[in-house]
């Protein structure tokens, strides 16, 4: 009733307080109940610690699976498999979409160096090289460079200076990759490429791609039955820098990976995330990306879900692409990058109130429990990356810690952290795999490192539990909060530099 009464604007932003609201609600009826009815607060962590610890047994599940799936599929030679079993793939063109803000030439050089290696028919790739008109000089500075060395690689290299100060648009990679993809559009056009032939991937400026990224993925989009109507998603991993980087970084950027590729194996619940591509029919079709948010990697993918109407999903790659963690020349400035890297992910929660206001002007065109589950996928997944570690850590303590001397002498209060610990021994089950995953994940170590920082890379997961509350739990909560509070959230950069190293 009060919904049909609202404005469009006063309806989408009393959406955009809905997850804030049920973050804060579950903040302030913890605490009242650890107080005035600790015993209802016992059994609520106990049934959260249970929850969790099937999320766990879950997360072990699937990147066990993914795992097994990474290393079959770094083993095959994707170029013959293609040349052999796929007719018509050299007619695909791949248009490589890289933002560029103030990043600097080793960066950029880095990433083409990895295009230039890569396994396949270079003569079909057009690399775009998106700079802003607000960082014009070192654009101009990079791009000459690379015309200059790397030209001659591609069919194409070439160069797009995004406006400032567009209209109906914020200052981002959004609204970057908007305007190159609506430039390019003109290109291929007089080109005289069909859309459905043309897979566009985007690359953030320090990605390195696999070097059969692109025929693993030329396989995966001829093979594929409807191809134009999924988009394809490869590991990523934040290893270019790894060894450099502080202990924190490190273990964000690894929970990172892992994330992926536990999504990557389960598939329902996996939509597009950083470095990713798809058929330049559908992002046509679809507008390009949204230049009015922050987190269009994933705005993507739901924009073509809408606009198909559900029949849109995301096919996964298992092969990596590697870019840089968010380290600076200070400990304590790397922190802080960590920190605005997170809430700037976090702000994906901006996709709850989107969700909510399109699904319901779809109506019957989507399934409602089609619906259901993305807005809950969405909403649960922010809920629990704000509330986790504060309810593990502190919550719940609390109800043990204010508790009358009548509750505790109580059956189930006697019992309750014996539990709880038991629990908590199954759910240290991730945090094992994590660490032992990790160490293969690592890029060569460097001359310059002792051979004992293999160890240290182990040892350092015993900092999680603090690492989830500083630089997860709570910039997620700043995210959850400014939206609620309509303090919307500008796209920061990421500031990410590398150590000069021996390798």
């Amino acid at each position: 009733m009060i919904d049909s009464m609202l404005s469009d604007y006063s309806r989408y932003r009393f959406y955009e307080m809905l997850p804030g609201i049920s973050v804060w609600l579950t903040l302030i009826l913890g605490i009242y109940f650890s107080f005035e009815h600790p015993m209802v607060m016992i059994y609520a962590i106990i049934l959260f610690d249970v929850y969790w610890v099937l999320k766990v047994l879950n997360f072990s599940f699937y990147l066990i699976v993914a795992w097994r799936r990474l290393s079959v599929v770094k083993r095959i030679d994707w170029l013959d498999k293609l040349r052999h079993e796929v007719t018509g793939w050299e007619e695909r063109h791949h248009l490589i979409l890289i933002p560029l803000y103030n990043e600097e030439w080793t960066v950029v050089e880095t990433t083409l160096l990895s295009l230039q290696k890569a396994c396949y028919a270079k003569e079909n790739f057009i690399v775009v090289l998106a700079g802003e008109m607000r960082q014009q000089e070192n654009f101009e500075t990079i791009y000459k460079k690379a015309r200059k060395k790397f030209h001659s690689q591609f069919h194409d290299l070439v160069g797009v200076l995004h406006p400032s100060n567009l209209e109906d648009e914020i200052a981002g990679k959004g609204s970057n990759i908007h305007y190159a993809g609506s430039k390019m559009k003109d290109y291929i056009d007089k080109k005289g490429y069909t859309y459905e032939d043309v897979i566009v991937t985007v690359f953030d400026t320090d990605t390195v791609c696999h070097p059969h990224y692109f025929s693993y993925l030329t396989y995966l989009y001829c093979t594929h039955p409807n191809p134009t109507r999924s988009s394809f998603q490869p590991i990523a991993m934040f290893n270019n820098n790894m060894w450099e980087s502080p202990a924190m970084l490190r273990i964000m950027a690894f929970g990172t990976t892992f994330w992926i590729l536990t999504s990557l194996a389960r598939q329902d619940a996996l939509v597009t995330f950083s470095s990713h591509s798809m058929s330049f029919r559908a992002l046509v079709d679809v507008g390009f990306h949204d230049k009015k948010i922050v987190s269009e990697d994933s705005r993507i993918f739901y924009q073509c879900y809408l606009h198909y109407n559900g029949d849109y999903h995301v096919t996964p790659m298992y092969l990596p692409v590697s870019m840089d963690t968010v380290r600076d020349d200070s400990w304590i400035t790397s922190i802080k990058n960590l920190y605005k890297q997170q809430r700037r992910w976090a702000w994906g929660v901006e996709h709850v109130p989107y969700l909510l206001y399109e699904f319901r002007k779809k109506k019957k065109a989507i399934a409602w429990w089609k619906k259901v589950k993305w807005i809950f996928i969405e909403w649960e997944g922010k809920w629990s990356w704000c509330l986790a570690a504060i309810i593990i850590t502190f919550l719940s303590r609390l109800p043990m810690w204010v508790a009358s001397d009548q509750v505790k002498q109580s059956a189930l209060f006697f019992n309750t952290p014996h539990m709880l610990e038991k629990l908590m021994t199954i759910a240290m089950i991730g945090l094992l795999m994590s660490a032992v995953f990790s160490l293969p994940l690592l890029p060569k170590k460097p001359q310059s490192h002792p051979k004992h920082m293999y160890l240290v890379m182990f040892l350092q997961w015993a900092l999680l539990p603090i690492t989830m509350l500083v630089v997860s739990a709570l910039p997620a909560l700043d995210a959850v909060t400014r939206l609620m509070l309509g303090k919307y959230l500008g796209f920061n950069v990421s500031i990410k530099k590398r150590a000069k190293t021996k390798v």
